[in-house]
């Protein structure tokens, strides 16, 4: 979504940065980490940069749940989509201990 349709993570970007530049970069990064985590000489390095990514994104996330109006749509998902981000976290961390 970061290539097809960027507008979307615009609310998610502060306004002093230039978005579409973010946007951009931090897919590719996405883009580059994914790839990691399926190659096996990579996957732990991978792992460790999405964990770190997951922890970057976290305050934006707490920031949009207490928006009045959520960049994610509602309140409900701002809500839900708080947990789901400790899942997001711990994950590439348990595929980096358990990598070789």
């Amino acid at each position: 979504m970061h290539f097809i349709r960027p507008e979307v993570y615009n609310p998610f970007i502060p306004d002093s940065f230039p978005k579409l530049a973010v946007n951009y970069a931090t897919g590719v990064v996405e883009l580059l980490l994914g790839i990691g985590l399926f190659t096996p000489r990579y996957r732990k390095l991978a792992a460790t940069g999405v964990f770190l990514l997951m922890i970057a994104f976290l305050p934006l996330h707490v920031i949009d749940a207490f928006r009045e109006h959520p960049a994610i749509g509602s309140k409900t998902l701002a809500y839900i989509r708080l947990p789901l981000q400790f899942v997001l976290i711990y994950w590439p961390w348990y595929i980096r201990k358990h990598s070789k």
